[in-house]
């Protein structure tokens, strides 16, 4: 820089790790009702902290997990278990 003036420095934080929801906000943010994220607890597709569906805590990678396999389901009209199976396909097969 030739005027002498700094720019500050650019600092990031990965929110998708870091955020806390609760399986009601978690429904909430993918307009879906709770029993739903738990069988998508149950099909493997979430793995949230917390033993109990009361105490469960997803981040915004399970947000995101979530709405995928949603629209896995809603688009190609698969099941829970197909859209689950679909997801590990997917993840598995990035480069």
């Amino acid at each position: 820089m030739t005027d002498g003036k700094m720019l500050p420095q650019a600092s990031a934080t990965i929110l998708e790790e870091q955020v806390g929801l609760s399986l009601g906000e978690i429904s909430r943010a993918c307009a879906v009702r709770a029993e739903l994220i738990i069988e998508l607890v149950n099909e493997g597709v979430l793995a949230p902290d917390g033993r109990v569906p009361h105490r469960w805590r997803f981040t915004g990678v399970h947000l995101r997990r979530a709405t995928v396999a949603l629209r896995l389901q809603r688009d190609l009209g698969l099941n829970l278990a197909g859209a689950a199976l679909a997801w590990s396909y997917w993840t598995r097969s990035k480069p």
